[in-house]
């Protein structure tokens, strides 16, 4: 046969494909044939909404926000007025309040009494839960009680809790007063969470006495106390005892704040009013202080936890994370379209590696959300949740942090259910959401994410900005999606943000991980593009590490790479040079894990510690992660790096040969 008459190859078989009746029933399919006939949006496959989605912005996004009913006090002159980036313009003249949408499924009296948020923990103890009109009450009492502190609209709130019930009341309350949040999670040390709340200048912290994980009590009251020191913004501090501890001196009790009647009150903000700052990894500094408005996140996660996840209010939403990683703020996503949710605090493997499996089984989860790493833990340990477990209410389960293998991708058809949804998902803290996702609608394939999400003009571009299919490229978004940044604290000349998004392709938004988008639609991740550390989902900065490892006197210096593995792994390792007389002995080991462990997070121990004579820096003094990333990721040094930009070429010698070996 000749090259002329070669038929195409055949697409490959699906692993799971969903039942057309489920599929028209699902809201995506919903919201279509609406749109079809109230906005002009095509009716057709899943492949012509989104172009529709992506190129009439405006309308699109005008229909999200009318299949949804957003309460907008004061109505929007349009949805979209200017689609510049950096700087586009969402439903100016709008003002509504996030709060008032995640708590209005209580209003409703058949809904009132059902679970809001369930809450579980390592202790096997019978589920906690919060009602919807629970909820509505101890968010109205804590609303009002912040407003007799005097907490007004625009004043910072940071919480150092990890993920219970509290924490959702308390970011509710506070935006409830059109005051911003921002949270750590108790497991990073002081020095990580001063980098962040300094920047933003709190004047009341929400603080934790201390937190259990993996079977065991962390005090954290000397944390506190040093965070109190070290914030002198402070004018509150609310006290909440999850280990049974009495307030510190004049700290506020939690439960004295929340045994209120108040209904709540909220605070009618402009669309583009701060809601909460998340933080990037700070890889080359502080932490970047991410600032995302009420009107953004609200369209936007209605849009994502509404249409790509399916979400509403016959479903239990829970999904593993930490205060300190974006997948909890998108967590009370579920709250938006009626979800009850799901907390959970404690360790992702304790008592055994199923864990999270059974709290799926336990809170009655209908979606349930984790890291490809812990799939490939759960593989590796060969647990069977499926044969073990009743998870006979979970229809979906997502997966995001790292890019799933192929392999997990199989482990979860055979060890979990042949007709399961695996919404396999990424995006990123920067616009609190998913660029590409699951789509109810849609097959799943092997190793493939089903598709890029409405309203995300996603694209795999080149070095020179030119589209690419079934081809590695950098991830763009060509056109602004109303949850991207306001801008970033502390940066009133946005100059930090338009150089970490917008100074490699002007106007468009370049996110810092290798994608590919096949010829049918499908989205392949390979991992970062740029030096984060991004471990079970929590980036983490480089000179975070280094701050901390460096303050031991056995070590001069030292440089960390993360690695995303063929397995769905990643591993870590910190390379170090040691001073004069010192030795990589066991104690010396023992004190760099304990120092990231206490003073950092214990999430980012390195997996090894391996001495060399030297590291090689640019002319200029500024270490090379990403060319020894590149090297230890098989890249060939010389277009890994250009030599002639090193003050020492030769400190690449141990890595190259390093990353020999690991070929072997």
């Amino acid at each position: 046969m000749s090259s002329a008459d070669q038929q195409p190859a055949a697409p490959p078989s699906p692993l799971w494909r969903p039942d057309p009746a489920r599929a028209e029933a699902t809201r995506l399919a919903r919201f279509q044939r609406w749109a079809v006939e109230h906005h002009g949006a095509p009716d057709g496959d899943y492949a012509s909404l989104h172009r529709w989605s992506t190129e009439d912005l405006d309308r699109f996004w005008n229909a999200v926000a009318q299949w949804f009913d957003v309460r907008f006090s004061t109505p929007p002159t349009t949805a979209l007025a200017d689609a510049t980036m950096p700087g586009a313009v969402w439903f100016p003249g709008a003002r509504l309040n996030y709060a008032e949408h995640a708590l209005r499924h209580g209003e409703n009296p058949d809904h009132a009494e059902l679970p809001a948020v369930l809450h579980l923990d390592e202790t096997g103890a019978e589920p906690q839960i919060l009602t919807w009109a629970e909820l509505r009450r101890q968010v109205g009492s804590l609303a009002a009680a912040l407003r007799r502190l005097g907490i007004r609209p625009g004043d910072r709130v940071s919480a150092y809790v990890p993920n219970i019930p509290q924490a959702a009341v308390a970011l509710l309350a506070t935006a409830a007063v059109g005051a911003v949040w921002t949270s750590c999670a108790p497991d990073f040390g002081a020095r990580s969470v001063l980098d962040r709340f300094q920047q933003l200048e709190p004047v009341l912290l929400f603080a934790v006495d201390g937190y259990r994980y993996g079977g065991k009590e962390h005090n954290r009251s000397a944390v506190v106390a040093e965070l109190r020191r070290e914030l002198p913004s402070l004018r509150h501090v609310v006290h909440i005892p999850l280990l049974g501890t009495p307030a510190p001196e004049s700290a506020l009790a939690w439960d004295a704040l929340t045994a209120g009647e108040e209904q709540p009150q909220f605070e009618q903000v402009p669309f583009d009013h701060p809601l909460w700052v998340l933080y990037s990894s700070g890889t080359t500094g502080l932490p970047k202080a991410i600032v995302q408005g009420h009107g953004g996140i609200v369209v936007e996660h209605l849009k994502q936890a509404g249409l790509q996840l399916d979400l509403g209010p016959e479903d239990r939403f829970f999904w593993y994370t930490s205060t300190g990683w974006m997948m909890w703020n998108f967590l009370l996503a579920g709250l938006l379209v009626g979800a009850g949710i799901v907390t959970y605090d404690g360790s992702p493997g304790y008592p055994a590696t199923d864990a999270q499996w059974r709290v799926a089984e336990r809170a009655g989860a209908t979606v349930f959300g984790t890291s490809a790493a812990y799939i490939g833990a759960c593989a590796k340990a060969e647990v069977h949740p499926g044969r073990d477990l009743d998870l006979s209410r979970l229809r979906a389960v997502g997966t995001t942090g790292s890019p799933l293998p192929p392999d997990g991708f199989h482990w979860i058809y055979d060890e979990i259910s042949p007709n399961i949804w695996l919404a396999s998902v990424s995006g990123g803290t920067d616009l609190c959401s998913c660029f590409v996702g699951g789509v109810p609608t849609l097959p799943v394939h092997l190793g493939e994410i089903q598709a890029p999400s409405l309203g995300a003009d996603v694209q795999s571009w080149d070095p020179d900005g030119k589209p690419l299919t079934d081809q590695v490229g950098e991830l763009v978004c060509t056109k602004p999606i109303p949850s991207m940044p306001l801008g970033f604290w502390n940066d009133p000349d946005g100059a930090r943000y338009r150089e970490s998004y917008f100074d490699t392709y002007p106007g468009v938004w370049r996110h810092g991980d290798w994608i590919t988008i096949t010829s049918r639609g499908t989205v392949v991740i390979h991992g970062r593009s740029d030096s984060t550390l991004n471990r079970q989902g929590v980036r983490m900065g480089s000179a975070d590490i280094y701050e901390v490892v460096e303050r031991l006197p056995q070590i001069r210096e030292s440089l960390v790479i993360g690695l995303e593995q063929p397995d769905g792994g990643y591993w870590m390792p910190l390379f170090v040079v040691l001073a004069d007389g010192a030795e990589l002995d066991d104690a010396l080991l023992a004190a760099i894990r304990t120092a990231l462990r206490e003073q950092l997070s214990p999430r980012h121990v390195p997996d090894e510690v391996i001495a060399v004579r030297a590291l090689p820096h640019t002319l200029t003094g500024k270490r090379l992660e990403v060319p020894v990333k590149r090297i230890l990721s098989g890249t060939p040094l010389a277009q890994a790096v250009n030599p002639g930009s090193l003050d020492n070429p030769a400190a690449l010698d141990p890595f190259v040969d390093l990353a020999a070996r690991r070929r072997t």
